[in-house]
């Protein structure tokens, strides 16, 4: 057996490059490769290379919850709803937070005349009727705005309710707070305010959902009304000043749980919360509460004249 004493041909070597047709150029016998020329007299000049890209940093990708690996309908609902959703939620917020804050601004307008003006604070003592009178009118736009979907979503029938409803409020309670002395009433207003402001923060900060608990709640206004009517019946034969006491104290606290529980329903971000488009009906649950506190702080606190 006889071995080569000389390397493979260039056709052999490389068959995926076969030699050009007719052979190489006159010049370079033997088939040998062309020698590159000179440095410097074709190659770029150091520093003309392009310069490498960086590589990209990798970034953390959350895209949430509303995230769908499936295509791009996941992040567009994520981006669109949910940013959507929650910008509603603070838009609505907003609206039942400045309906509230005219309404107690109405209101204490209204308790101030009532307590510091002697003329009108006399002619409510010497006529009750006029305190029943706007505690009628209340309740009546109270169950329209609040069992009637319709006036409570239409403008302006909401608007002119609303106003209806929180002059009338008003009305009776400073009716109600003109048998108290003036004392009385700026210590109730005070510890009403510290007492919402309180409330507020801590619905924003807890993680204790009080709209898990709705048949909690019904059987402590059911005890409020019945308590009422009982101290209403005993009252109206003999003064008992504990019984008058303990019904205070019980509607205070329980207003105070009712102001949690409809503070968490405007929030929303719970097991039930209201719609954005019934802010009207948010506003009047938190003024109402807010107001029925301060009338039974007013009881416990004051003295009458």
């Amino acid at each position: 057996m006889s071995y080569p004493s000389a390397p493979p041909g260039y056709d052999d070597r490389n068959p995926l490059h076969p030699p050009p047709p007719g052979g190489y150029p006159a010049g370079y016998p033997g088939g040998a490769y062309p020698q590159p020329p000179p440095y410097g007299s074709g190659y770029p000049q150091p520093g003309m290379y392009p310069q490498p890209v960086p590589p990209m940093p990798a970034f953390s990708m959350n895209y949430g919850d509303g995230y769908d690996n499936s295509g791009t309908e996941g992040n567009e609902a994520f981006s669109s709803g949910d940013w959507d959703n929650k910008k509603i939620r603070h838009a609505f917020i907003r609206k039942v937070y400045s309906i509230i804050a005219v309404q107690l601004l109405v209101t204490v307008g209204i308790i101030a005349v009532f307590t510091f003006v002697t003329p009108v604070s006399s002619f409510v003592r010497r006529n009750a009727a006029v305190y029943y009178v706007s505690y009628a009118v209340f309740l009546v736009t109270y169950l329209v705005l609040v069992c009637c979907e319709g006036p409570r979503r239409r403008f302006p029938w909401n608007i002119i309710l609303l106003s209806i409803f929180t002059l009338a409020m008003g009305f009776m309670t400073g009716a109600i707070s003109s048998y108290y002395n003036t004392r009385a009433v700026l210590l109730a207003a005070i510890i009403t305010a510290i007492v919402a402001f309180i409330v507020t923060i801590f619905c924003f900060q807890t993680k204790v959902d009080f709209t898990s608990c709705t048949g909690l709640f019904c059987v402590l206004g059911i005890v409020v009304m019945v308590t009422g009517i009982i101290t209403a019946i005993v009252l109206s034969f003999k003064y008992i000043y504990w019984l008058h006491m303990l019904y205070a104290a019980i509607g205070a606290i329980v207003f105070t749980l009712f102001l949690a529980y409809d503070t968490q329903l405007v929030l929303g971000n719970r097991k039930h919360m209201i719609s954005p488009e019934e802010y009207v009906f948010g506003a009047i649950k938190i003024y109402t509460d807010i107001v029925y506190i301060f009338t039974f702080l007013l009881q416990i606190v004051g003295s009458r004249n």
